[in-house]
């Protein structure tokens, strides 16, 4: 019973205590954890249905797999999307654990969604994964003729610190055959990683 009100509590306004029942239930989880979190990812709460997708994230490496099952197989925008996030927020909590090469597949797979919701959320956990999604990104961009994509890519580029990052941003920014938005965004990407590689080089 004590499960129940913490999924409760998933629901409630407090932000602090929302937190606190993600943390909780991934502490205390059962086999019914991870089902009934996947269950609320197309919740019309906004909050509760967040409040799951970071408690999956929490969670971590467990939540993968069922993750991806969900993900692969709806129909339905608004769960796929609250997937896609939820590998982004596995990533986000787990930053030194390997990221299962099931989720990398998954989530290269749905990085051509025609949903922008989807596509576009995607971009963004590839960047939270970072080097190990980079080669996924760098065929996206390469590839795709979707200018908004692309954009997403090339911010998610940038956020990996890998000379292989710098140099795709490079090429993109001087390519006159490319979307002018897209050249526009690699530019100011290559300002952002460049200062970021400084940073790290100097840490």
């Amino acid at each position: 019973m004590a499960t129940d009100s913490l999924f409760e509590q998933l629901k409630h306004p407090n932000p602090r205590l929302r937190e606190r029942a993600m943390l909780e239930l991934a502490e205390v989880r059962d086999e019914q954890t991870i089902p009934r979190l996947l269950d609320i990812l197309g919740e019309p709460d906004v909050n509760y249905r967040r409040s799951a997708v970071k408690a999956l994230g929490v969670i971590g490496i467990d939540s993968v797999s069922p993750v991806v099952g969900v993900l692969l197989k709806s129909e339905d925008m608004t769960i796929r999307a609250s997937c896609v996030k939820a590998l982004a927020q596995v990533a986000f909590n787990h930053p030194d654990t390997p990221f299962p090469e099931e989720g990398l597949q998954a989530l290269a797979t749905v990085l051509h969604d025609p949903n922008p919701v989807v596509n576009i959320a995607t971009a963004m956990a590839l960047g939270e994964i970072g080097v190990p999604a980079l080669d996924t990104l760098i065929a996206a961009v390469q590839t795709t003729d979707n200018p908004a994509l692309a954009i997403a890519v090339v911010n998610a580029i940038s956020s990996i610190n890998d000379p292989r990052a710098g140099e795709i941003l490079n090429q993109i920014a001087q390519d006159e055959s490319v979307d002018a938005y897209v050249r526009e965004s690699a530019t100011s990407a290559v300002s952002r990683f460049d200062l970021m590689s400084q940073y790290q080089a100097r840490e």
